[in-house]
């Protein structure tokens, strides 16, 4: 059965992964540093090794700036494949994040989204990273969350807490919310455990493996999937004709 996406008056939207490509914004720091310190592994490993590593250190330390979280979880990669993480290859990842590509296609999907939504941003990252992202995506967003303003980093409930807040803000009831993401460990565990919407927008249709999102360890659910957000919007706006 195809999902009514009529039904809903506001998207919420995880933005690394789904809207900006964070895995060629990593990548664009881990390969080069990988060459320097003579390892052989290839883009699919450092960028596995370091979700794990990320991963961790976001439930480690909730309250980390996400700068402070990609330094210290490419630290942590350095250790586990035998390189060493000097301060200024720490530095340029956790300062890269402005600098991470939007997917081609988020801008004009975003465009086309806000004439039938409310658009919310549900974010790991900090307040000054989704604003240099944002000069990319040019979103008109009704609310932005981050991790930042919520002191802790998804799967864990407080992002999802102020989506209920800013609901409740809007007028809006869970049910008219649709959450879109490309990460099932950290944006689809969470709102199966919630009883959301959601809408897997599957960036690595074509390619194995979990890239830089690890292997989600709880239980996940999506009532649609696409390649893209481009497909994604090109349902919704055959839905609303």
């Amino acid at each position: 059965m195809t999902l009514d996406l009529t039904a809903f008056r506001v998207l919420s939207f995880d933005c690394y992964g789904t809207l900006i490509d964070w895995e060629q914004g990593i990548s664009a720091v881990l390969l080069p540093w990988g060459r320097e310190q003579g390892l052989e592994h290839d883009g699919e490993t450092l960028l596995e090794t370091y979700a794990g590593h990320e991963a961790a250190v976001m439930r480690e330390h909730p309250t980390f700036r996400y700068p402070d979280v990609l330094a210290e979880a490419f630290g942590r990669t350095g250790v586990s494949l035998g390189g060493e993480v000097s301060q200024p290859w720490a530095e340029r990842l956790g300062g890269s994040v402005p600098d991470w590509p939007a997917f081609p296609d988020s801008a004009d999907a975003l465009a086309r989204l806000r004439r039938h939504y409310d658009l919310v941003i549900v974010s790991n990252v900090h307040r000054d990273g989704f604003a240099g992202s944002n000069r990319h995506l040019r979103g008109e967003f009704t609310r932005v969350i981050t991790a930042e303003d919520v002191g802790a980093y998804k799967p864990a409930d407080p992002h999802f807490d102020a989506l209920d807040g800013a609901l409740q803000e809007l007028g809006v009831g869970r049910e008219q919310l649709l959450h879109v993401a490309q990460s099932l460990f950290h944006d689809h565990v969470p709102a199966r455990r919630r009883g959301l919407s959601s809408v897997w927008i599957n960036r690595r249709h074509d390619r194995p493996g979990w890239g830089a999102t690890p292997e989600p360890a709880e239980a996940w659910s999506y009532d649609a999937e696409y390649p893209s957000m481009a497909a994604f919007a090109d349902e919704v706006d055959r839905q609303h004709g």
